[in-house]
């Protein structure tokens, strides 16, 4: 009898697995498996992907595509909302499940630059041409009339190492529900940039991911949605997050290397369809972010970090020109933060003026 359910167990499991590899489910899981546990990486070290089949000539623009190695750690954005749809299976959300290191006296804190300027950081299999990206512009324009742009928090109570004044009570590791001190701050001074260059703005300074972290991209793409619907002029969705970089030891803080200000890193993170799900503009997306990351460049060379472009969608699929904006990571201070965003809207906010639809004439 006990031999007979040996047998019979050993062949349920042959069957799921079987079933999984005949779907491509093992290996998607595996590739997320992978991806969460992440890798020992150092500063401005490059390898190039050997999953990138029968490249185009290169360009003579100095463009370049890279999978450009970062401090161990990775985004903190690192997991779509959606879930494969398998029988009696749950995957779990890597990134919104991980905790995060506290800096304190047994943990160290480093500063990194990551080499930037026009790169991208291809953690996908597609083939993409940066320069040619560049040279065709970003195929979108802002009206002149009516909101523009939707500046979101998906996870809103993302907050910064605690130094000098700025102190607050936290929710959780590096978090706080405190709007003050959170990543709803940074969005505060981006969209206070923007509007002073003539930008029609909405800035939601709700709370996606507190008291409950999982199920954030659910909740924040619901309101998406419904600022869509309800302002279909609309035309760029910035989803600003903080990053979280580290291993149990060390918390890395990224820092830009400009002269006269001491500020944090930036880092545009774009979604695509290789994940399975339905993403048709994720090319569009990525254009206005290699747009937004040309012109920064242009005036803060060591500002940003490369672009990230990743198999997931993180609700970018509901609108052309959405992309994640990461400031910083847990390790830098809300100061230097600040100091990255302000650097940032300036560049972006001339660039994006220049989108806006000029009246026709006689109209």
């Amino acid at each position: 009898m006990q031999t007979a359910r040996k047998l019979a167990a050993l062949g349920c499991v042959t069957m799921i697995m079987y079933m999984l590899a005949v779907s491509g489910a093992g290996e998607r899981i595996g590739d997320r498996l992978q991806r969460s546990l992440g890798n020992k990486r150092m500063k401005n070290v490059s390898v190039m992907s050997d999953d990138l089949k029968n490249p185009p000539a290169a360009s003579a623009l100095s463009f370049s595509v890279s999978t450009a190695e970062e401090p161990a750690g990775g985004t903190d954005t690192m997991a779509d909302q959606d879930t494969l749809d398998l029988p009696e299976m749950e995957l779990m959300e890597p990134s919104e499940a991980a905790e995060e290191p506290e800096p304190g006296e047994d943990l160290e804190i480093l500063e990194t630059t990551i080499d930037g300027g026009l790169t991208i950081n291809n953690a996908t299999q597609y083939w993409v041409d940066a320069a040619q990206i560049v040279a065709e512009g970003p195929g979108t324009t802002l009206p002149a009339d009516g909101p523009q742009i939707l500046i979101i928090h998906t996870h809103s109570s993302e907050a910064y190492t605690q130094a000098g004044l700025d102190r607050y009570e936290p929710s959780d590791t590096n978090r706080t529900e405190n709007t003050e001190f959170n990543i709803v701050r940074i969005g505060d001074e981006l969209t206070e940039i923007f509007q002073e260059a003539g930008l029609n703005v909405i800035h939601d300074r709700g709370i996606y991911d507190y008291p409950s972290y999982t199920g954030s991209y659910t909740r924040s793409g619901q309101a998406i949605e419904q600022y869509l619907r309800d302002y279909p002029s609309i035309k760029l969705v910035l989803d600003i997050h903080r990053d979280a970089l580290g291993t149990d030891d060390v918390v890395y803080k990224t820092m830009a290397e400009e002269e006269g200000v001491v500020a944090s890193q930036i880092m545009l993170l774009v979604g695509t369809d290789e994940s399975g799900l339905e993403h048709p503009n994720w090319r569009q997306n990525l254009a206005m972010a290699l747009y937004l990351q040309n012109a920064v460049n242009a005036r803060h060379p060591t500002l940003m970090r490369p672009v990230s472009l990743v198999r997931e969608r993180y609700n970018q699929q509901l609108s052309p020109g959405s992309m994640i904006v990461e400031v910083g990571s847990n390790g830098n201070t809300l100061q230097e933060a600040l100091a990255a965003i302000r650097l940032f809207g300036k560049a972006s906010a001339d660039a994006l003026v220049q989108l806006v639809e000029q009246p026709r004439e006689g109209a």
